[in-house]
Order: C-alpha cells, then sequence, then structure tokens
C-alpha cells in the first residue's frame, strides 16, 4: 500500500511539491517566529547597550567620611568588600573635600580631588603631571583667573560654608598647606564616563566652568581636612553587559544595594543600569507582542493554503476515489489511499520546514544583527509539532467530502458546490471570532494578550472571506453578460472563476495574502515614521545641549554672542509648574525659531507663530552703568512701617540676574545709590519691589520714584501707579500687609503675553511664569505640538517672558537647541562663554536607539511575513491552476474543434487568473487598511516609553500603492505564467 502511495506521489509529482512547499511553509513560519524572538531579544539588549549613556554603562558608589574623627562613613576597605557582589566593572576611586586659597573670591571653594589614574585622562598645557609629594595640578581656566601657572607655589586650607544670610562665603577651616602647582591641564571631553557623574567642571555664575585641583593620595592626605567626600565609580565592561547574562546583572546590582545598606546608611549606589535594563526588558515585551501579531496569521494563511491545494488535488482524482470506492475496500484503505499523498508531502515539507524557518531567521540576524549571534539550542522548534499538525488537519479537512461522499456523488463531472450550510457555518465562526476578537482588543484599551492577540489575524481572514462572497457573484454576473454580448473570452474566464468550487476560497486566499503583505506594510511604515517624528521632534532639532543652571538673560547673550546672526543656536528655558496641573512650557528665543526648531506636520507656518509671539513691544527701562540711582520721595511714612525698595535687573552683558536692596525710603526726597557689578554693561529693570519688615499689617503709603525714563508701569496688586511730572506715583495700599512683596512691572511686553499652545483644552488665562508667579496669557495659535515638550504644552517667546519675570534665580533647564548647520566646536565655544554643557542629545543619535529598540526590529519579522504570506498566495495559484489544467486542456480543446476561435482561446487562458489576481491586490489592500482601523492603534511601534507626540497613524497612500503595484506584478507574472502553459497544451494549436 505504500507503494502505491509513493507511486501517486511520483505521479503527481509536481503537485506533491508544491503541497510540501506549502507545508514547509506553515511550519517554517511557526519555527521562524521564536527563532525571530530569540534573535530579536539578543539584538535588542546589544543595541540598547551599544547605544547606551555613560549613565546607564556605570554606577558610583558615594559615601562621606570625617577624617579628623574616623567616623561618619565608610572608607574605601568597607565600599570594596561590596564589589565582591558584581563583577565585570572596571573601578575609579576617588575622594574630594574644599579648599580656599587659590581663587581670589571665596564665594565658591575649589575642589582637591584624588582620582585613580587622572594623569592619563588630562592634556598637561604646561609643566608636567603629578609626581612627587605636595604636587598639584590645575585648571587652565583657573590658572588663569588665579594667576598662577607651572612651577608656583600655593597655599591651600581646607574650607567650610558660613551659612550667612546676607552673603554666605566659605572661610578656613584647617591649616594651611604649601603646594607646589606642578602643571596646568585641560580636559578634552568631560562628559567622558571616567569622570562620572560628580559635576567636576561645573561652571559656576560669575567664575566660569569649576575645575577641580587634582593630587595623588599621598598629598591629598597632607592637607588637614575633615568632612571627605568618596566614591568609586564602576565602568560595565563586555562581561558585566553581556546580553546573555543581563538577569544576573540586575541579581548583582540588588545585592550591591543591600551590601550597601548593610554596610552604612550614608553609603548609596547611584547607577542608571537599571533603567538601562528597564528598558531593554520593555522592548522585548514589545517585541513579543508584535512578532506574533502576524506570525499568527501567516500560520494560519499556510493552513489555510493546504486546505484549498489540497481540496483541489482531490478534486482532480476523484474518479480514482471513485473507483476504489467502487470495488469495496475497506475503510481504512480507502482512507489512506485518499490521504496518504497528501500527508507524505504535508510531512515531508514539515520536516524541511524546521530547517528552513530557522536557516531563514539566521540568514536575517546575520544581515540585520552582524555579531549579535544566534543562541543555540532546540527551543524554537517548539511550536512545530503543532504546526504540522494544523497542516495534516487541514489536509484531512478539505478531503471530508471525498472520504465520505458516495460513490454516485464522486463520479460526478461537476462537483458539488461549495457553498453549502457547512461551509456558511465556518465562515460565521470566522466572522464571530473576528468581532469578538476587535471588540476584546477596544474594550482592554488595545492589550494584545489572549484573544487580542489574534483579532489582526481573524479580522483579516474575515474580511478575505467576506470579500470573496460579494465579489464572485458579480464575476457571475460580468460572464453572463459577455457571453449575451457574444464576448466568448471574457465569458470563458469569468465562468472558470466563479462555477470552479475552489475559485471562491483561492480568491479569499489571494485576498488574505494581499493583506498580510499589506498590514505588514502598514506597520513598518507607520512606525519608521513615528521614529523619524521621537527623533527630530522629540528632541526639538538636530542638536540640543543641556547646560548647567544658569540666568535666563545670561544664557540668551551667550548663545546670541555665539551666533549673532541667529543661524544655527537658540536659547530655551522651560517655564515654571507650580500647580503640576498645567501644561509643560516652553520658553524659546523665538527669533531663531524657524532657523533651528524642528518644526511639526500639520501646524501654523513658522513664521507666522512667530510673529504673533513677538509682536512689537515697548523698549525696556534700563540703566547705562555699574551705579544704580533712584530718586524716591515717600509721604506718610509710619515708623514700625517703613517701606523698603528693592529693584530687579538683568545684566545686559550676560551676567545674570540680581534682586538689589536699596534699603527703607525715608519721608521725603532722598536718593538711593547702589553699585551693582554685574551691570558694568549696563542693566534691564525688570520690576520695582516694595517690601515691609516682618507681619506688619495696614501699609500705606504714597511714594513717586524718579530717574526711571518714561516706561509706562502697571501694579498687579497692592495699590496703584501713575505716571506723575516729576516721575512714577505710587499709591500703596495693603491692609493685610505685604508677605511677598508689592510689585511693579515695565510695560515693555505685550500684556497678557501671548502664547501658542498644544492641547485639546485652553491652558487657560494664567500660567505661571518663569519665576513661579503668575503670568496672564493671551492664546494666539494652535499647535498639534511643541517641539520637545509634547501635544499638551504651551510656547512662548523666552526674551518676553524673561521681562515679565523678577526673580533672580536660575533658568529651570536651560538649553541650547542646534540645527544641523552648527560649527562643530559649537560646545567649545558655548563652553567658552561660561556654559557648562551637561547633557548633549543628538536627533541621530535617538533615531539610532531607536532603531535599536524592540518595536523596530520586531518589524523585521513583519517584513519577512509579508513576503512569505505573498509566496504562499503564488504557490497555491500554481497548485490551483495546476489542478485545473487538464479540466480546461479538455473543455477548450472541444470548443476549438467546435469551432473556437483561437484568440478568444487565447484570451481565456491568458487572463483568467491575472484578472483574479487584479481584483484580489486591490481588494486585500482594502482589507488591510480596514484590518489596520481596526487593529493597528494597538501596537506598541512607538518604542519604549515614548513621548506625547503626534505620532502618525496611517501608512502613506504611496507606500500602500506601491505594496500593492509589487504584490500584483508577482502574482500576475505566476498567473500568466501557467496560462501560457495552458494555451500550449490545447489543440488543435
Amino acid at each position: 500500500m505504500m507503494s502505491l502511495v509513493l507511486a501517486m506521489v511520483w505521479t503527481r509529482r509536481g503537485q506533491a511539491v508544491t503541497l510540501a512547499l506549502l507545508a514547509m511553509f506553515a511550519v517554517a513560519a511557526a519555527v521562524a517566529s521564536p527563532a525571530y524572538l530569540t534573535a530579536t531579544d539578543r539584538a535588542i539588549a546589544a543595541g540598547q547597550i551599544e547605544t547606551a549613556t555613560p549613565g546607564e554603562r556605570s554606577l558610583v558608589i558615594a559615601g562621606a567620611q570625617d577624617a579628623r574623627i574616623q567616623t561618619g562613613g565608610p572608607g574605601f576597605a568597607d565600599v570594596g568588600a561590596a564589589l565582591v557582589e558584581l563583577p565585570g566593572f572596571s573601578y575609579v576611586y576617588s575622594s574630594s573635600y574644599p579648599v580656599i586659597g587659590l581663587e581670589k573670591s571665596v564665594a565658591y571653594p575649589s575642589r582637591v580631588v584624588f582620582r585613580q589614574d587622572v594623569c592619563a585622562h588630562v592634556r598637561i598645557v604646561s609643566g608636567r603631571c603629578l609626581v612627587g609629594e605636595d604636587d598639584v595640578i590645575v585648571g587652565a581656566r583657573t590658572a588663569e583667573r588665579a594667576g598662577v601657572r607651572a612651577g608656583d607655589p600655593v597655599t591651600l586650607m581646607n574650607a567650610v560654608m558660613e551659612d550667612d544670610p546676607v552673603d554666605p562665603y566659605w572661610k578656613k577651616d584647617g591649616a594651611p598647606e604649601r603646594l607646589v602647582v606642578a602643571g596646568v591641564y585641560e580636559v578634552d571631553d568631560p562628559a567622558d564616563v571616567y569622570w562620572g557623574t560628580h559635576g567636576y567642571f561645573t561652571s559656576l555664575a560669575g567664575l566660569g566652568p569649576a575645575e577641580p585641583v587634582f593630587t595623588d593620595a599621598n598629598t591629598f592626605e597632607t592637607i588637614e581636612h575633615g568632612l571627605t567626600d568618596l566614591s568609586i565609580d564602576g565602568l560595565a565592561g563586555p562581561g558585566a553587559l553581556n546580553p546573555d547574562r543581563l538577569d544576573e546583572l540586575r541579581t548583582g546590582l540588588l545585592a550591591l544595594t543591600r551590601k550597601a545598606t548593610e554596610i552604612g546608611p550614608n553609603l548609596q549606589v547611584d547607577t542608571a543600569i537599571p533603567a538601562l535594563l528597564d528598558r531593554i526588558e520593555s522592548g522585548r515585551a514589545a517585541a513579543h507582542l508584535l512578532v506574533p501579531v502576524l506570525a499568527v496569521p501567516l500560520v494560519l494563511l499556510a493552513c489555510f493554503s493546504i486546505f484549498l491545494a489540497v481540496g483541489y488535488g482531490t478534486q482532480g482524482r476523484q474518479s480514482e476515489l471513485a473507483i476504489v470506492a467502487l470495488r469495496g475496500s475497506r475503510w481504512w484503505n480507502r482512507w489512506w489511499l485518499a490521504t496518504g499523498e497528501s500527508l507524505v508531502a504535508i510531512l515531508a515539507g514539515a520536516v524541511a520546514g524546521c530547517l528552513a524557518g530557522q536557516l531563514l531567521v539566521n540568514a536575517v540576524a546575520a544581515a540585520r544583527f552582524p555579531g549579535v549571534g544566534i543562541e543555540e539550542g532546540w527551543a524554537s522548534l517548539r511550536y512545530a509539532p503543532f504546526a504540522a499538525l494544523a497542516a495534516v488537519g487541514a489536509a484531512v479537512l478539505a478531503q471530508r467530502r471525498q472520504l465520505l461522499s458516495p460513490v454516485a456523488t464522486l463520479l460526478r463531472r461537476n462537483p458539488v458546490a461549495a457553498n453549502g450550510p457547512r461551509a456558511l457555518a465556518v465562515e460565521a465562526v470566522v466572522i464571530l471570532l473576528a468581532v469578538v476578537a476587535a471588540v476584546q482588543l477596544a474594550v482592554s484599551g488595545g492589550s494584545l494578550s489572549g484573544v487580542g492577540l489574534l483579532a489582526p489575524a481573524f479580522v483579516m481572514l474575515a474580511l478575505a472571506l467576506l470579500a470573496a462572497r460579494a465579489l464572485l457573484p458579480l464575476v457571475t454576473r460580468y460572464a453572463s453578460r459577455a457571453l449575451a454580448a457574444g464576448r466568448l473570452a471574457p465569458a470563458l474566464a469569468g465562468f472558470q472563476l466563479s462555477r470552479r468550487p475552489g475559485a471562491q476560497r483561492l480568491f479569499a486566499l489571494l485576498v488574505a495574502t494581499v493583506a498580510v503583505a499589506g498590514y505588514a506594510a502598514c506597520a513598518i511604515d507607520v512606525a519608521a515614521r513615528g521614529r523619524v517624528v521621537q527623533a527630530e521632534l522629540g528632541v526639538g532639532a538636530a542638536r540640543v545641549l543641556e547646560v548647567s543652571p544658569v540666568h535666563r538673560s545670561r544664557l540668551l547673550h551667550v548663545v546670541r554672542q555665539v551666533d549673532p546672526e541667529g543661524e544655527f543656536a537658540m536659547a530655551t528655558v522651560r517655564l515654571r509648574n507650580s500647580t503640576g496641573l498645567e501644561p509643560l512650557g516652553l520658553a524659546a528665543d523665538t527669533t531663531r525659531l524657524a532657523a533651528v526648531a524642528t518644526w511639526p506636520d500639520d501646524a501654523p507656518p513658522v513664521a507666522a507663530v512667530v510673529r504673533a509671539l513677538r509682536p512689537e513691544a515697548p523698549p525696556a527701562p534700563v540703566i547705562k552703568g555699574s551705579e544704580l540711582a533712584v530718586r524716591a520721595t515717600a509721604t506718610g511714612v509710619v515708623k514700625g512701617k517703613e517701606v523698603r525698595l528693592n529693584v530687579a535687573l538683568s545684566s545686559l552683558g550676560g551676567r545674570g540676574d540680581t534682586l538689589v536692596q536699596l534699603g527703607d525710603l525715608g519721608e521725603g526726597r532722598h536718593d538711593y545709590v547702589q553699585k551693582v557689578p554685574a551691570c558694568a554693561e549696563g542693566c534691564r529693570i525688570n520690576g520695582l519691589q516694595l517690601m515691609v519688615n516682618g507681619n506688619v499689617t495696614g501699609v500705606t503709603s504714597s511714594i513717586t520714584v524718579s530717574s526711571l525714563g518714561a516706561t509706562l508701569w502697571r501694579m498687579p496688586r497692592y495699590g496703584t501707579v501713575s505716571s506723575a511730572p516729576d516721575g512714577l506715583r505710587i499709591t500703596l495700599d495693603a491692609p493685610n500687609g505685604l508677605p511677598e512683596g508689592a510689585w511693579l512691572h515695565p510695560l515693555d511686553t505685550p500684556y497678557p503675553l501671548p502664547i501658542a499652545y498644544a492641547g485639546s483644552s485652553s491652558p487657560g488665562a494664567v500660567l505661571t511664569g518663569l519665576d513661579g508667579k503668575p503670568m496672564s496669557v493671551t492664546e494666539v495659535e494652535g499647535l498639534p505640538a511643541v517641539p520637545r515638550v509634547g501635544r499638551n504644552a504651551t510656547l512662548v517667546d523666552l526674551e518676553y517672558a524673561d521681562r515679565f519675570a523678577i526673580d533672580g534665580a536660575p533658568a529651570l533647564v536651560p538649553e541650547v537647541w542646534l540645527n544641523d548647520r552648527a560649527p562643530a566646536d559649537i560646545a567649545e565655544r558655548l563652553t567658552a562663554e561660561g556654559l557648562t554643557i551637561r547633557a548633549d542629545s543628538r536627533a541621530d543619535q535617538v533615531r539610532r536607539q531607536l532603531d535599536e529598540q524592540g518595536p523596530a526590529l520586531s518589524l523585521w519579522f513583519h517584513l519577512i511575513a509579508g513576503g512569505l504570506a505573498v509566496l504562499l498566495g503564488a504557490f497555491a495559484l500554481v497548485l490551483a491552476a495546476a489542478v485545473d489544467r487538464s479540466r480546461r486542456v479538455e473543455d477548450l480543446s472541444a470548443l476549438r474543434v467546435q469551432g473556437l476561435r483561437r484568440a478568444a482561446t487565447s484570451r481565456a487562458t491568458l487572463w483568467t487568473y491575472p484578472a483574479l489576481v487584479g481584483i484580489a491586490a486591490v481588494t486585500g489592500m482594502a482589507t488591510a487598511v480596514v484590518g489596520w482601523a481596526a487593529t493597528g492603534w494597538a501596537l506598541p511601534l512607538a518604542g519604549v516609553n515614548p513621548a506625547d507626540l503626534p505620532l502618525p497613524a496611517w501608512p502613506r497612500v504611496l507606500v500602500l500603492i506601491g505594496t500593492t503595484v509589487l504584490v500584483l506584478l508577482l502574482l500576475a507574472t505566476v498567473a500568466l505564467a501557467t496560462g501560457r502553459d495552458l494555451r500550449r497544451r490545447i489543440t488543435p494549436r
């Protein structure tokens, strides 16, 4: 019996090979999914590790110890014992304490730092590095300020801060130590991972970059000192950040943290490695959702192809099965002869599919993830038996009619139609499953778990079945009309498509294959464009430099000094959010917005937004030198309720902001003069503040202030202000006192301040300003999103918002945005002007990081799935044509004998399947779009922790058209080839 089955396979070896290939695809899809996920898990880890920031590849173990009493914190020996828990790291030991004696100012201390191997990470510009006892090296900017050079002696003393409420300073707290400046150094890359997160080179207001005084361990101990900061910086090496050992790394970090807690409460472990590990896990979780989304429909499609192929093949040999049944063969012989030929081909294809699936993934992984490697093992084969059983089940199900039908039915030339109650019931079940899966996906908020994971597969399959039932009757109607009109070729082609029982299923299969390819194209295109939006609009510009705390006016001044023409740089800061309920706010130098910022799609023209945010405004009141002189006349001064006058100033030379206290106003006219060094190049007056001492209530007074020019002023609370012949007249009325002072603001900005906003609801008429005070605003433009900040945010002009503010505090999140035309040394230029770069974000770097995250890497499987789906359709088409060939050759040859013209025969043979493919391609892409609308919104395509940005939700029309044309060309080529083969066999020719 087996030899007979093998003979049948050999006789119809073309069909057997095609069926084996379909089975191979089914099993290969089941093998490729877990194999690809395994490779992707490794690739995600390797990619995230490669693109991680220095802080995500290092850790800092920090503590403090009082060297005078040898208590208060752990020493290096105690800390080092904890490192046994975390192998694979290289460590740098360091310690520091504050000193004075080098700088002329005592507003800030210098830091004496011992750091292991420091000479290998600095560049000596004069003198030499550390060699002997009492050697120190100082930074180039520090040496210039202090007036020292290599070889000069210097005396340093330990320092502590004197917390004077008016003028805090650092004072001596140890014996002076005479040392030698062995050399002057510079650091090429202050952000290098070697320097850790200690802020050694943080910019200091009025001084510029702070540079440590480096020395060796012996000299460090020679200087008398007290409280000392101890730290160990650990840099993770390849052994620690091995993609296969990340669980061990997480466990080691937890053990290290527990050990540090046991050693002492002052010992802290600071690291961003857990954030890196969390990002890797989140990326893997997204990949494990995205890959099955198309792996499941691919396996179902392969089983459907097998069902269709076996059904076609069995119909072609019904006469053989009828003879077997007529001879009265026992049921198991009949069953074996009916199914054996298909089962042999399927089993051979299943074995080949196990190998093909793994080899396919290996090839893709080698090309896409070079150097990552493939994890060895049998885990990828765990779903192969299920796929093989599904293929066998599909084959048996396709032959159920031939196994159970009587001989008379098997001998019929026209097969029983496939539109009976059972077929309708099966299709109804599929449609019901699609509805249930889609509803579950919507109700769960897009959770791709349980039935929701199957939603894309069942939705596309259900739509394909509905399309087949809706369109093929139209083909029958068209063929009937063509026959009535005497157009024989279209009529013959149409009847071939509509009257063959398997044609409807073949059409549904082709629609489903195109739908899977189209769905994959939708996901790939939407995800790719989303990554562009995240990288460009999410960063805000081609490059964004976050700088250390600095005054807003200084930030504006420095950026405008570095880029006077406004061609490549823009200063930005964040608005303060006192309530936590306001939208995020960005204040930007809008004069450069068009040149620098990445502007969102569908937003108003940037030039129009700039005009709305920055209308013409009166000039600001200024003082032209370092002497602030105010003449004030006060009347009604009550003893114990004296009013104090303060003036908020911003340096026009970029020296920052300050609040100058002029003192209490006496009765009558007086001149109040104060030296303000920051105003050597002039200052802008931001506001006047009237204060009283303590909790005094019932404050009333009349004050006239002159020497402030002709600027108009406003007074929101506690009184009124008006112009007077001799200056500015202020009527103060504060029955409940002045807890925060009464402020007067010059009208040198539009009022209320114009803002652009993004969000579904209006931000209101009042926002928190740069100084944390309420700021009256008016909405002038709506945006889909504010660059870098998101879809629920506001945008204001930085200069106007700064004039609106009256504090002297540093800016919140000061940044310098740069476009791609910024010079390569822009960071050095900004540093030379006194800014210190804390972070450097680049759109292209963010794009690379996103390209290495789970969603981006998993979508390569969608590309594989789309290609395999189209190949499945092509093989099914070939098999259907091969089975139909003998019957059609017989029919058309008879018609040729009866006088059918050769031209009509050629058109009937050549365009039957191409017409089917053309209709299926258009319908399949429409199915993909509908399926995407129903389920695509739930796919985690945006990466890990995406920003709140207007990410694209729909693929581009050109992508859909291009995919349709590409699939159509492939399937039409196969269809034309089968038609030519059929035409060649028809006689007479």
